[in-house]
């Protein structure tokens, strides 16, 4: 389907390691739709919650349980946490079934879009560490929304988002489904 040139898509760009905040505003088309304080009131929700409190250091005051104070790296489970907030369900697809099980055609209202964690090597591979990125369908087209791009890339069809998730998953990423409906 073609997009229509009036078409406004919303894509932040990477600053730091909030590149969990900007696939999330990216997920959600809006600015703002989750900022740096809301993040890190649910990472500090999250420590209140959990039966097993870690033990304070002075390293605690920058690198907490689910994120790192000064340059963002929020975890897995602030994601879940934040989407749940707004009524979205996470599942993680079972990488043994390749992306071709995913119904990447079906109604935009039951997927809203897709999460991806990758590992990423930087600094000539000195430094390795994992990169959140956002795969949404606007208007009938499938757009990788990854903060690191200088624009949002439109894939061609839905069979280039399943061979691009298939090489994801065989590198180590790996692949959740943000369906609008809670289950």
């Amino acid at each position: 389907m073609a997009r229509d040139n009036d078409t406004q898509i919303y894509h932040e760009r990477q600053r730091l390691q909030f590149c969990l905040l900007h696939s999330l505003n990216n997920l959600f088309q809006q600015k703002d739709a989750f900022t740096r304080p809301r993040l890190n009131e649910i990472a500090e929700k999250l420590v209140l919650e959990e039966p097993n409190k870690e033990t304070w250091t002075p390293l605690s005051v920058l690198f907490k349980p689910h994120h790192n104070a000064l340059t963002g790296n929020y975890d897995i489970n602030v994601l879940i946490a934040a989407l749940e907030d707004k009524g979205k369900n996470v599942v993680w697809h079972d990488r043994r079934k390749g992306a071709n099980s995913i119904d990447l055609d079906g109604p935009e209202a039951d997927l809203m879009g897709i999460l991806l964690n990758v590992p990423v090597k930087k600094f000539a591979g000195l430094w390795k560490c994992r990169h959140w990125v956002t795969l949404r369908m606007i208007d009938g087209i499938w757009y990788n929304l990854d903060s690191d791009l200088v624009a949002p890339h439109p894939f061609k069809d839905s069979e280039r988002v399943q061979e691009f998730l298939d090489c994801i998953i065989g590198h180590g990423g790996e692949v959740l489904l943000v369906l609008n409906n809670k289950l």
